[in-house]
């Protein structure tokens, strides 16, 4: 089993670890957790040590362990040293090499890789202190997250954010794992989500799409080495790690957007993109006046100008979200559009946003059924797939 130490900051953040706890365990990782005198002030000993199901340490003045050299010990058991949350106090004493409490000194004392989520005001992530500290950080080795962007606690908007405890498992088990970098100096382009397509201020038609697989996909592409650009519809995800986000809304947008992109060694096309639009009105409609969504006009197909546009790559992926005749559909689709390969899934029951899929992988040598497995792994093993192919 591998095995992780987890440091855990100061800072509201802090509530997040006890997710992350529970999901490295549920993926059968093992956590032993260091709590930083901050950090009790957000979490509780006691519930680290449930989650993790191990003793959690606090202060480097236990005279049983320290009789015992236990913060040398603590340091070099795990495979992979992870600070979450990274504030920037924490930053700091990592940079300059501070021995000031157990957590730093375990740091500094640790031959392990080292992995840091950070999590501060946006003011202070900005700041030049802390980009020299993380500049400082990254060129000793150690692995600094990228923090997402969103509100925070303190009523600001900004890059500074906790990334989400599924994003920092990814990372963790990268660190842990680490992937062949098979597809480095390839530009991959992936579209995913929805489109919203305004039928006036209020209301818009769109498709029941999380954008998860897509996202899931980009992400999965860049731990290989690509260069992943990803056209993302109007969904709250967190940017994946490694990957580079132009957000969209309409499909006009994200057909220029795709566009623009180009050229790719590959495209992915995962995006449940609206197959209509209306012009919209300047004003919310009534419910009696139907006569604007009479006029629906047919959106652009995307995956069809990838696939045969003078700026093809040489591998186009489409994706089938079909209610019945699953496969049939899908053969059709990949001649129709001129795809290369088609994923398709049954969507009839609950799957639309859901947290797993069962795929069917068409090709031109005939159909591969992929058993139902949570959407990190089908976009694993995708990507593996494409690596292949390129």
């Amino acid at each position: 089993m591998k095995r992780i130490l987890l440091i855990v900051g100061g800072g509201i953040a802090a509530y997040k670890a006890c997710e992350l706890v529970r999901l490295c365990r549920k993926a059968g990782i093992g956590v032993t957790c260091v709590l930083t005198e901050g950090g009790q002030h957000f979490v509780t000993p006691m519930t680290l040590a449930a989650l993790s199901e191990n003793q959690v340490y606090t202060t480097l003045w236990d005279l049983k362990d320290e009789a015992e050299m236990g913060h040398i010990q603590l340091s070099r058991q795990a495979d992979l040293v992870v600070v979450a949350p990274a504030t920037a106090d924490l930053l700091a004493r990592m940079a300059g090499g501070i021995a000031s409490d157990l957590a730093t000194t375990l740091l500094l004392a640790t031959d392990k890789p080292v992995l840091a989520a950070p999590a501060m005001n946006v003011r202070m992530w900005s700041h030049a202190a802390t980009r020299r500290n993380v500049a400082q950080l990254r060129a000793d080795g150690v692995t600094v997250l990228e923090p997402d962007e969103g509100p925070m606690a303190c009523g600001e908007y900004g890059p500074g954010r906790l990334p989400e405890p599924e994003a920092i498992l990814a990372a963790i088990q990268q660190a842990l794992s680490p992937v062949e970098q098979r597809l480095v100096g390839k530009h991959v382009l992936v579209a995913a989500g929805p489109t919203h397509e305004p039928i006036d201020p209020v209301r818009y038609i769109a498709n029941r799409s999380s954008g998860k697989q897509g996202f899931a996909i980009a992400g999965a592409l860049a731990a290989l080495g690509a260069r992943v650009t990803l056209v993302a519809g109007p969904v709250t995800l967190p940017t994946p790690a490694g990957v580079t986000r132009i957000d969209v809304e309409t499909a006009r947008e994200m057909a220029a957007t795709v566009d623009a992109a180009l050229p790719a060694d590959a495209a992915i096309m995962v995006a449940a993109v609206a197959d209509w639009r209306v012009e919209p009105a300047a004003q919310k409609l009534k419910k009696g006046d139907a006569a604007p969504l009479l006029h629906l006009a047919q959106n652009p197909d995307i995956l069809a100008g990838v696939a045969q546009g003078l700026r093809r790559p040489r591998l186009v992926v489409g994706f089938a979200a079909e209610t019945e005749r699953v496969i049939e559909h899908a053969v059709a689709k990949r001649t129709r559009k001129n795809a290369d390969w088609i994923v398709a899934n049954d969507v009839s029951g609950d799957v639309m946003g859901g947290e797993a899929n069962a795929v069917h992988l068409v090709t031109a040598q005939g159909v591969e059924s992929w058993e139902r497995a949570s959407k990190v792994d089908v976009a694993r093993r995708l990507a593996e797939r494409i690596a292949d192919a390129l």
